[in-house]
C-alpha cells in the first residue's frame, strides 16, 4: 500500500512539473499586433489574452495544442512543440470563438480594439514581474494615464488605506468590479488633508496582485450601464483562471532614508535625530541608512475540476512592511508611512454542472495590521510627565478585515440567450487600537493603550442579467437587460470608556459638568482633556447602525449599423430607499475610418448616491498645526447640530460626461488619444471649520458633509505603444499621458460664509486631486535570459494652501496676501525606475531594481503643512528611493 501511495505521489509530482512555457506575438496580415486575442490550451480552461503589444506567455502540458481566436479572424491551432510560437491571424473564413466579455460592453463579440470607449487592458502578471511595486494602487499609478493615488501621513485611517482616483474625480466616483461584479467600498471616509477629502472609496490594496489575470480600466462615464459611482469610469479586475501551474515570488526591498531638503539641526529623522521606534515617540535612537523594509511572499495555483473545463484557482499573499520615517517638525516627530502586516487570500472557481449550466464562485479575505504615528504631544495639559517624561507620540493602529464572496450560475439557452444569476456579499471592518497614548484626565492612573472602536460597511448585491447577440440584424446587434437589488449597512461601534470619556478629579467619568470638573495641569494651568490622545475613541453617542436598499433595472444595445459604424446605447433606472429615483442614459459610437484608424466618442449622464458614511459618520477629534490644537466636531448630516447651521440633507451627485477620441494601429505601433469633459453638480465635500464654541459641546469648531460645489473637468488621455523584435532581441516603448484641468464653477454656500463653508484652502485640496498632468515613458528590452525596463514618470506642479489660512487676515495685510503666503507650490518632478531581470532557469527568475532611483523628493518645505512633515502628500510620494530584489518561480 505504501508503494502504491508513493507511486501515486510521484506520478502527480511528475504531472505537475511536466509543463513548458510558450510565448510569442500574435499579429494580423498587415503586421499589426493584436491585443486581446484569446490563447488557450485546447480541452481545458487554461488560457490568457494577448497584451497591448500582441504578446502572450502561457504554461501548458507537454504535447498540448494551443488555440488562437479573435473576433473577425479565423481561429487557428498550433501544437506546442517549440517554446516560441508567433502567429498571424487571417481575417477571412469561419471562426470558433471563446466568448469573453470586457468592461464597457455586454457584447461578447466586442474587443478592446473596436470598442466605442477608451479601455486599458493591463496584464498584471507582466507588470508585477517587471517592477518593485508592492500594491495595486502603486501599480496603476505608474501604468494607467489618469489614475492617481497618494500615500498619506498624519491622516488617521487614511494612513492605512490609500485614496485613489480616475480622471481627477473623487475616490468614490470610480466603480470597481471583480469579474464583472460590483465590489464593496471601504468603511473609511477620508478626512483632514487627504486627497479625496470627504469621500469614501474602494480599497484596491485588499485584493492580492498575484490573484489577478488582468485589469480593465474603462476611462468613461458608465453610470447608465453599471449604476452609482461610475461617474469617472470603471475598474474591472479579472481573476486568474489558469490551472496546473504554480507561480509566485519572494521579494524584499528597502527605502533610502537620505531625505533631500534644508533641515535645521535637531530636526526629527535627520542624522543623529532619528525617532526611536522602541521608545515613547519622543526620544531618538540609532541612525539608519535604510528603513521601510518590505517582504512580500506570493503563491498562485490552479486545479482542474472534472472533464468539462472546471477549475479552482487559489492565491495567497503575505506582506510585511516596516514604517518609514522622514524629517518632521517638533509637533510631528513620527512623520512617514505606516507599517503593515497583511495576509491575503483569493479564490476563483468555475464548475460546469451540466452541458448548459456553469456554477461559479470567487472571493477572498484580507487581513491587515497597521501602525502609524499620530501628532507628537511635547508638553502641557495633554502630557502626564510621570508616564511620558518630556512628551510622547501616540500610535494609531488598526485591524482591517475585508471579506467577500460571490456565487452564481451562468447558462446559454437554445435560442442564444446568455443568462447570469449571481449574489455578491462584501464587508469591510476597521477596528482601531491606540497605543503609546494616555487619557490625560486620568493622570497617573491612565492606561497607555485603548480600544477606540471602529466602523464597518457591508453590501449585498443580487443580479440577474440577460444578453443575446443577433448576427442577422444589420451587421450585428447585441441586446442586454437586467436588474439589481442591493442592500448596504454602515456601522460605527464604540470603544472602551477610557478612550472617549473625560474623568473628574475623583476618577469618575464626567456626566454633569455643572458639578464635576477635570483635573488641572499644574504646569499649564489648563484642564486636562479626556479621551485617548492621538485618536479619541468612538463613544455611545457616535454609534451608528443604518441601512438602505436600492433597486435598479437597465437595458443596453449595440448596433453594428455597417461594418464600419457602431452605435451603443444604454438606459438605467435606480431607486434608493433613502433619497428617491434617478434615470441615466448613454450613447456612444465608433466609426472605422480605415483598417488602421478608428474614431470614437460618447455622451452620458451619471450620478453617485451619497454614501451611508457621508450621511451618518460623526466623530470628535483634535486637529494639530504649528499654531496649536483645535477640538473639532464632525457632525452627522441628519443631526440637529447640522440642521441648526442650515446644512441641508445630502442628495445625489449628478454628472454629464462627453468624450471624443481615436485609435491608430499600424504595424508594431498603436495609439489611443481621447479627450473628455465631465461636469459634476452637487459634489459632496467636507466643509471648513464653523465656530462651535457656543454649542456647549466642549469643542472649538464643527464641520459637515454637504453638496457643496459644482465642478467642470476637461482633459486628454494619451497612450502610444511600440514593440518590435529584431532576431532574438525585443524592444518596446510606451508613452502614457494625462492632461487635466478642473474648475470649481460654483460653491453652494447659500447664506453661509463662503470661506468657512468651502474656502480657498478646501478648494485647493479638491483641485490637488486632479493634477494638471502626468506623463510616463516606459522602455523595455528582452533577450532570452535577460530583460530590462527603464521608466520615467513626470508629475506636474501641485499647489496647496496651508494652515496660514486659519490665521488673522490682519497679520498679512489683505486676504490676497494671505493666500499668497499660504500657497505651497510643489514643482513638477521626474521619477526614474529601473528593473533588471535574469532568467536563472526554466522555472526561476531574479529581478533587481529600484523605484525613484535618484531619490527625488518634493521641494516645498514649511511647518504649516497638513501632515506635520516637511512635505504634503503629493503624487510622487515622500519616502524617496526604494531598492528591491525579487525571485519569481513558475512550475
Amino acid at each position: 500500500m505504501k508503494k502504491i501511495t508513493l507511486l501515486f505521489f510521484l506520478l502527480n509530482i511528475s504531472f505537475l512539473f511536466a509543463q513548458k512555457e510558450i510565448s510569442g506575438v500574435v499579429k494580423d496580415n498587415s503586421g499589426a499586433a493584436l491585443p486581446g486575442v484569446n490563447v488557450f490550451e485546447k480541452g481545458t480552461k487554461n488560457g490568457i489574452s494577448t497584451d497591448i503589444d500582441g504578446a502572450y506567455k502561457i504554461n501548458v502540458q507537454e504535447g498540448a495544442t494551443l488555440v488562437f481566436s479573435y473576433i473577425g479572424y479565423k481561429s487557428i491551432s498550433k501544437v506546442a512543440s517549440i517554446t516560441t510560437i508567433d502567429v498571424v491571424l487571417a481575417s477571412e473564413g469561419e471562426q470558433e470563438l471563446q466568448e469573453v466579455q470586457i468592461v464597457g460592453s455586454r457584447n461578447t463579440k466586442r474587443t478592446v480594439v473596436n470598442s466605442a470607449v477608451p479601455i486599458d487592458i493591463i496584464d498584471v502578471k507582466t507588470v508585477t514581474t517587471q517592477s518593485g511595486k508592492l500594491e495595486i494602487n502603486e501599480l496603476l499609478q505608474y501604468v494607467a494615464p489618469s489614475f492617481n493615488a497618494n500615500k498619506q501621513s498624519g491622516s488617521d485611517g487614511a494612513d492605512h488605506v490609500d485614496p485613489a482616483s480616475l480622471r481627477g474625480l473623487g475616490p468614490d466616483q470610480t466603480l470597481v468590479l471583480i469579474n464583472g461584479k460590483r465590489r464593496h467600498q471601504s468603511s473609511l471616509i477620508n478626512l483632514f488633508g487627504t486627497r479625496g477629502r470627504g469621500n469614501t472609496g474602494t480599497d484596491l490594496n485588499a485584493i492580492p496582485a498575484s490573484s489577478i489575470k488582468r485589469i480593465e480600466i474603462l476611462r468613461d462615464g458608465a453610470a447608465a450601464q453599471y449604476g452609482s459611482d461610475a461617474i469617472a469610469g470603471v475598474i474591472n479586475i479579472v481573476l486568474n483562471d489558469n490551472i496546473n501551474e504554480l507561480t509566485g515570488a519572494v521579494s524584499f526591498g528597502v527605502y533610502n532614508t537620505d531625505a533631500k531638503g534644508d533641515f535645521p539641526a535637531g530636526t526629527a529623522n535627520t542624522k543623529d535625530f532619528r525617532l526611536d521606534t522602541n521608545g515613547n515617540g519622543n526620544s531618538f535612537g540609532k541612525n539608519r541608512q535604510f528603513d521601510g523594509a518590505s517582504t512580500k511572499i506570493t503563491a498562485n495555483y490552479g486545479i482542474g475540476l472534472g472533464k468539462k473545463g472546471g477549475f479552482v484557482n487559489l492565491t495567497g499573499e503575505f506582506l510585511n512592511k516596516e514604517k518609514t520615517l522622514r524629517p518632521g517638525f517638533d509637533f510631528r516627530k513620527g512623520f512617514g508611512e505606516a507599517s503593515i502586516t497583511g495576509v491575503n487570500f483569493m479564490g476563483n472557481l468555475s464548475l460546469p454542472v451540466s452541458d448548459k449550466i456553469d456554477f461559479y464562485a470567487f472571493g477572498g479575505r484580507n487581513y491587515r495590521d497597521t501602525d502609524a504615528y499620530a501628532f507628537t504631544r511635547n508638553g502641557g495639559e495633554r502630557v502626564v510627565e510621570s508616564i511620558y517624561p518630556g512628551g510622547f507620540t501616540p500610535r494609531i493602529t488598526s485591524i482591517i478585515i475585508d471579506n467577500s464572496i460571490v456565487a452564481g450560475f451562468k447558462t446559454k439557452t437554445a435560442s442564444g440567450w446568455n443568462i447570469d444569476l449571481s449574489n455578491t456579499y462584501g464587508k469591510n471592518i476597521f477596528d482601531y487600537t491606540i497605543k503609546g497614548t494616555l487619557n490625560a484626565s486620568l493622570e497617573n492612573t491612565s492606561p497607555t493603550q485603548f480600544d477606540a472602536g471602529g466602523h464597518s460597511l457591508s453590501q449585498n448585491t443580487l443580479n440577474l442579467d440577460f444578453s443575446k447577440n443577433y448576427s442577422s440584424i444589420l451587421e450585428g446587434m447585441n441586446l442586454a437587460f437586467g436588474a439589481e437589488y442591493r442592500t448596504e449597512n454602515f456601522e460605527i461601534f464604540a470603544g472602551e470608556i477610557g478612550s472617549y470619556a473625560t474623568y473628574d478629579t475623583n476618577g469618575n467619568p464626567i456626566t454633569n459638568p455643572a458639578t464635576q470638573s477635570a483635573p488641572i495641569d499644574p504646569i499649564s494651568g489648563e484642564p486636562r482633556p479626556g479621551g485617548s490622545q492621538g485618536f479619541p475613541g468612538y463613544s455611545p453617542k457616535n454609534v451608528v447602525d443604518e441601512s438602505r436598499s436600492n433597486f435598479s433595472a437597465y437595458v443596453d444595445a449595440e448596433f453594428d449599423i455597417t461594418e464600419k459604424f457602431l452605435v451603443s446605447t444604454a438606459v438605467r433606472f435606480e431607486n434608493y430607499s433613502d433619497f428617491g429615483s434617478t434615470i441615466n442614459g448613454k450613447i456612444s459610437s465608433r466609426f472605422k475610418i480605415s483598417d488602421h484608424i478608428n474614431l470614437r466618442g460618447s455622451i452620458s449622464t451619471g450620478f453617485r448616491a451619497p454614501s451611508l458614511a457621508q450621511i451618518y459618520y460623526n466623530t470628535s477629534f483634535t486637529n494639530f498645526s504649528s499654531s496649536g490644537a483645535t477640538e473639532v466636531l464632525l457632525s452627522a448630516n441628519d443631526s440637529p447640530v447640522t440642521k441648526a447651521f442650515g446644512i441641508e440633507s445630502l442628495n445625489e451627485e449628478k454628472a454629464l460626461n462627453a468624450s471624443l477620441g481615436f485609435t491608430v494601429t499600424e504595424g508594431n505601433f498603436t495609439a489611443t488619444i481621447d479627450g473628455y469633459m465631465i461636469n459634476v453638480k452637487d459634489r459632496i465635500v467636507l466643509t471648513g471649520y464653523f465656530d462651535a464654541t457656543s454649542l456647549g459641546l466642549n469643542v472649538d469648531a464643527a464641520q459637515f458633509f454637504v453638496n457643496g460645489a459644482d465642478t467642470k473637468t476637461k482633459g486628454l488621455d494619451v497612450v502610444l505603444a511600440w514593440k518590435k523584435k529584431f532576431d532574438e532581441n525585443t524592444f518596446g516603448a510606451t508613452l502614457t499621458g494625462n492632461v487635466n484641468d478642473m474648475k470649481i464653477t460654483k460653491v453652494k454656500n447659500g447664506s453661509l460664509d463662503e470661506q468657512t463653508f468651502f474656502g480657498e484652502r478646501d478648494k485647493a485640496f479638491l483641485l490637488a486631486s486632479a493634477p494638471e498632468s502626468k506623463f510616463g515613458l516606459n522602455l523595455t528590452f528582452d533577450r532570452k535570459w535577460f530583460n530590462a525596463g527603464l521608466s520615467f514618470t513626470r508629475f506636474s506642479e501641485v499647489k496647496l494652501l496651508d494652515y496660514q489660512m486659519y490665521e488673522d487676515v490682519a497679520d498679512y495685510g489683505s486676504f490676497a496676501d494671505q493666500i499668497t503666503s499660504a500657497t505651497d507650490t510643489y514643482s513638477s518632478k521626474m521619477v526614474t525606475d529601473l528593473t533588471l531581470g535574469f532568467k536563472l532557469s526554466k522555472s526561476l527568475k531574479l529581478s533587481v531594481g529600484g523605484n525613484n532611483i535618484f531619490n527625488i523628493y518634493p521641494d516645498q518645505q514649511d511647518d504649516w503643512v497638513e501632515a506635520g512633515g516637511y512635505w504634503d502628500s503629493v503624487q510622487m510620494g515622500f519616502s524617496g528611493a526604494y531598492y528591491y530584489a525579487r525571485l519569481g518561480f513558475s512550475f
